[in-house]
């Protein structure tokens, strides 16, 4: 399976965004109201980094910062690491273990179409699994699809 398969397959592939310059408080707000773990930062049309519940949590809480005058800038994470629609599904499951990172943004010629999070490659699996064990119930039955 194709990471482009999945993000034609997710409900929302909205890309929710902060700048750098913004405030942690604000894209925790962001991150509550639209109910995601993570948001990319985006400066002048460039993906610069990513900032997540995990870095709040290291960055921010632990070391004692304030969310409210606290930047973006200075708790996300930088060097993003990116994948492409053409790569397969479990090249990103590598990615993610390897990494222990839970999103990873999409990017096609240099644009970014969208992001991929834990729970979307685990409800993919999910799903073929699920195709697939239909695929053979229907095969040993001798029933058509």
């Amino acid at each position: 399976m194709k990471i482009r398969q999945i993000l034609q397959g997710k409900a929302v592939n909205a890309l929710y965004s902060v700048s750098s310059h913004q405030s942690v408080l604000d894209a925790l707000k962001l991150m509550a109201e639209k109910n995601i773990g993570a948001v990319l930062v985006i400066d002048e049309g460039v993906l610069t980094g990513i900032f997540s519940e995990r870095d709040y949590a290291r960055k921010v809480i632990l070391k004692g910062r304030h969310s409210d005058d606290t930047p973006v800038a200075d708790v996300m994470t930088p060097n993003v690491i990116t994948i492409e629609p053409d790569q397969r599904l479990d090249e990103c499951m590598l990615i993610m273990s390897e990494r222990h990172i839970r999103h990873l943004p999409v990017m096609s010629g240099g644009e970014l179409t969208g992001i991929i999070s834990i729970n979307d490659v685990v409800a993919a699996i999910i799903r073929d699994q699920k195709t697939r064990i239909d695929s053979l119930e229907s095969y040993i039955s001798g029933s058509p699809y």
